[in-house]
């Protein structure tokens, strides 16, 4: 391989390394969690949901409805993304206490964070709300703050 062949190889893997994505959480069993975190990552979620969907509403133009429906759909994957990968597949675990609660919970909010992707219908992020709430207060238990 002739020298500029190889500090371009050098150069595209460095590239490549430096701008890889940061995920919500590993799978690998670091065992470094903070829930806390997490559940404030869900409610800005549904915050920036929330504020998407009424700035699609008001648009002035396609432009900035198509660029608002983008960011609204982002936040709804990542919202999905922090139940099932960090909640469901690590947190969770079979025969903990209210395990049949708890998926049942953050399942709605799969089916809901999908419903916010698919409209702008409020009641959607207000029913968001409330689960994230729920599950919160569930998983959490004594340590739940209002």
């Amino acid at each position: 391989m002739n020298k500029a062949a190889e500090t371009l190889t050098i150069l595209v893997l460095l590239a490549m390394a430096t701008t890889a994505t940061v995920q919500a959480h590993c799978q690998i069993p670091c065992g470094i969690y903070n829930d806390e975190a997490r559940f404030v990552l869900l409610k800005e979620h549904v915050t920036t949901l929330e504020k998407a969907m009424k700035q699609i509403e008001a648009a002035p133009n396609q432009n900035q409805t198509v660029r608002w429906v983008m960011n609204k759909d982002k936040h709804a994957d990542e919202l999905a993304e922090i139940v099932t990968y960090y909640f469901m597949a690590q947190r969770i675990k079979p025969g903990c206490e209210n395990y049949a609660f708890k998926v049942a919970k953050l399942h709605e909010l799969l089916v809901y964070s999908m419903k916010a992707k698919q409209t702008t219908d409020l009641a959607n992020v207000e029913k968001l709300k409330t689960l994230i709430h729920d599950f919160e207060h569930s998983y959490m238990g004594e340590r739940h703050k209002h």
